[in-house]
């Protein structure tokens, strides 16, 4: 890993472990991903998202509502939203320079900026939620996704990915939270995981 890189593993375990200290690096993280946004496009491969597009096929009732935190350049989004068009899809990502390419890049998705610790939706929002290369902040993560819904989190180069959580913690924190665990995907160059929210009883 470069030195970039490794700061950004550095900043997700301790986030990861520790969610208030997200605002020691927000600013930082957000400068980086602006500056990155410009070439961020061709960084993904088609093998890169291999896992999303396996994880994604392994739903049986298309979404009516998805969330892509940390969406980027929108690339999953837009996957999603050729997969399933009546879908009502959004991205959101901190980095402004990130959804001014994602919009320039277009698709039917809706786009916002907004920290993923605070995000500006409704409780039980989504019947979907995608997180690629993102840091989960698992309370609002939960909050967003509607009951009976699904969280699909995928890491592209597996654990060789900057930010990257392993799949026993996602597991452990989603259930702490009222998930449960439906199955891991190995494919392409990359993991993903797919969870589901209980239904209120």
């Amino acid at each position: 890993m470069t030195a970039a890189q490794r700061f950004v593993r550095l900043v997700t375990d301790v986030v990861v472990r520790m969610p208030f200290a997200w605002r020691l690096f927000r600013g930082t993280m957000t400068r980086s991903f602006d500056k990155l946004a410009p070439t961020w496009e061709g960084r993904i491969s088609d093998e890169r998202l291999a896992p999303v597009r396996v994880a994604l096929g392994a739903i049986a009732e298309p979404p009516a509502t998805v969330l892509d935190l940390g969406t980027g350049t929108g690339r999953v989004a837009r996957i999603v939203a050729e997969a399933w068009p009546q879908a009502k899809v959004v991205g959101v990502d901190l980095s402004p320079g990130m959804i001014d390419e994602a919009r320039r890049l277009g698709g039917n998705v809706h786009y916002d900026v907004a920290d993923a610790t605070s995000l500006p939706y409704a409780d039980d929002a989504f019947e979907l939620v995608t997180l690629s290369n993102m840091i989960p902040f698992f309370d609002e993560l939960a909050r967003v996704t509607a009951p009976g819904g699904t969280v699909i989190v995928a890491f592209t180069m597996g654990d060789r990915t900057p930010i990257y959580v392993p799949f026993a913690r996602v597991r452990s924190e989603l259930e702490r939270r009222g998930f449960s665990h439906v199955a891991d995907f190995d494919a392409g160059t990359g993991t993903a995981l797919l969870a589901k929210k209980g239904d209120r009883s």
